[in-house]
């Protein structure tokens, strides 16, 4: 067992060939005599998986991922969706994962402008919780603790002059802004993905692995999908089954000789968030601080929505996927928010919640919220190499995907060099529409400039759908609107701004299956979709759902 935690600085900034890696080809033959269909099966499609997947693919390993369900359909998708170094860690002396967490930030919004943006946080000075200079003090190592190029450093605002302190209660006067970033979650996962199989990764979504025989040499695993039973020899597994990854070790994976794998005790912690219309017009996000020692955020959402969260609960019950938002936890979120804003938020401005649930190591703490976010690597190689993804956040998904390739390479004894540093996701590479960024530019004013692009290469496309199109698929989106001259080339509106071509490019390039998936992962339209309209995008899913590969949805 080896722990992986790198603090080795990293060159920041978008290196233009980053994302062309020098690798072996995927089509080497393994140097020993084991017949393995792939080098690696990765088990999980979640962040971690999806970042390994991408990662190891682009160092020329062959690759196949599967995933039980759709991609992000749990714990990657139910995050507070911030790209951010964990403010309130510092309380926990967890120096070394703030670090590495605040060196990630920007290199994450500088791969994905259209779907990552940096955000300006306020909190509202509360003197009966943290002093003013224990708060400055945080805020200070925050700003230093990692090298900032475009992210402002942080400030102390009057909240009686700033917007910021408009919807908030009169007796808060003054706050704190720091920077930190915001990232839709779900297409994040979906991006990684897609670079996976440009690099030559296979990935299977509603295939689950329901048996891993270990060997001398390599596994042998049944996956179970839409077409039944499928067989796969590789020569080392991944373990990235999230809250999920104890449960394959002492069920699904069996070792050479019978006895269970020896594993770690995940510690299940339910998150919960509620959506309300829009409680701000500013863009600032708030940070709240609560008489539990807690933190909650309120975030602007789609436009038209505040997002609060989140929650810290252990769960209670066996499925992690089974997880929901409980109606303490409405109450506990609307409570807390009003302390801070003038009108109270009320558990029936409620329009949408989501729960997710997150696999952290066991450290014994008897809070929730102080069990560490890090990430532990373990990596087993008494027989096939076989490596176990314990933990971990959204924020240092990139750098554990480094960290693992590193380790896969080094037990099948094949080093290849990290190459994601400074690379693009898929659609992130803006450039071939505004020109060359530099290092200094910031996400956000490059993405307005992109939407100015799109809408002047393609004008008949509407204001808002040309936004919409251009934060989900970035510089893909000439996949999505291909040779359309018009609105009418995209085909009848399923439902209002989502056409028919649009759901094809799902359907056909990113795994889409279901109405869910189009409405809750892809995008977040359900938010805005009346049920009736929601039942026709499933019933059109319904109607027209297959693979890439002609393989029916389940």
């Amino acid at each position: 067992m080896k722990r992986f935690e790198s603090d080795k600085s990293l060159e920041r900034g978008l290196n233009p060939n980053a994302s062309e890696p020098t690798a072996v080809s995927a089509t080497a033959s393994p140097p020993n005599a084991f017949a393995a269909d792939c080098d690696v099966l990765i088990v999980g499609g979640g962040i971690n998986g999806c970042g390994i997947a991408r990662d190891l693919a682009g160092r020329g390993f062959r690759v196949l991922l599967c995933e039980k369900d759709d991609l992000a359909a749990h714990t990657s998708s139910s995050s507070t969706k911030l790209i951010h170094g964990g403010l309130r860690y510092l309380e926990y002396y967890e120096f070394s994962l703030v670090r590495k967490a605040l060196q990630e930030r920007e290199v994450l919004l500088k791969s994905a402008p259209h779907i990552m943006w940096p955000l300006r946080f306020v909190m509202p000075h509360d003197p009966s919780m943290r002093p003013a200079w224990m708060i400055r003090i945080g805020l200070f190592m925050y700003d230093h603790l990692a090298k900032r190029e475009v992210l402002p450093g942080s400030r102390t605002v009057d909240l009686r002059r700033h917007e910021a302190g408009a919807p908030l209660k009169p007796e808060f006067k003054r706050g704190f802004v720091y920077s930190d970033g915001w990232v839709d979650d779900a297409r994040l996962v979906v991006l990684n993905a897609l670079d996976a199989r440009a690099r030559g990764a296979e990935v299977l979504t509603r295939t689950r692995c329901i048996r891993a025989q270990r060997g001398t040499e390599g596994w042998t695993a049944v996956l179970e999908g839409p077409d039944g039973e499928r067989t796969v020899r590789a020569r080392a597994v991944v373990n990235a089954a999230g809250p999920w990854a104890e449960a394959f070790l002492r069920g699904v994976a069996h070792p050479v000789h019978g006895e269970a794998l020896a594993t770690r005790h995940l510690r299940l912690v339910k998150g919960s968030h509620i959506v309300v219309p829009r409680v701000f017009g500013h863009d600032h996000a708030y940070i709240f601080q609560n008489p539990d020692k807690r933190i909650i955020f309120a975030i602007p959402y789609q436009d038209d929505f505040t997002l609060i969260g989140t929650t810290d609960i252990e769960l209670q019950g066996d499925d992690p996927g089974a997880a929901r938002i409980g109606a303490d936890e409405i109450d506990y979120l609307c409570t807390q928010a009003s302390r801070y804003f003038a009108k109270p938020v009320k558990p029936s401005d409620v329009v949408w919640t989501y729960s997710g649930v997150r696999p952290l190591l066991d450290d014994a703490s008897g809070d929730p919220s102080a069990v560490t976010r890090d990430y532990l690597l373990e990596s087993n190689t008494t027989a096939a190499p076989l490596l176990s993804v314990w933990g971990g956040k959204i924020t240092t998904f990139r750098k554990l995907a480094e960290d693992a390739a590193d380790e896969v390479g080094r037990m099948l004894g094949e080093a290849r060099p990290a190459w994601t540093d400074g690379a693009f996701m898929a659609g992130g590479d803006l450039s071939g529409w505004i020109g060359a960024t530099t290092r200094s530019s910031r996400p956000d004013d490059d993405f307005e400039r992109f939407v100015a692009a799109v809408q002047a290469r393609h004008p008949w496309l509407e204001a808002a759908l040309a936004r919409r199109l251009a934060r989900a698929y970035g510089a893909r989106i000439s996949e999505v609107v291909g040779d359309a001259a018009s609105m009418a080339d995209l085909g009848p509106a399923v439902a209002p701004g989502l056409h028919e071509r649009e759901l094809h490019y799902l359907r056909d390039q990113e795994w889409a299956c279901s109405g869910d998936d189009v409405l809750w992962r892809r995008s977040k339209l359900g938010l805005r979709f009346t049920p009736q309209q929601r039942d026709q995008v499933s019933a059109w899913m319904h109607r027209h759902a297959r693979s890439k590969e002609g393989a029916p949805c389940s």
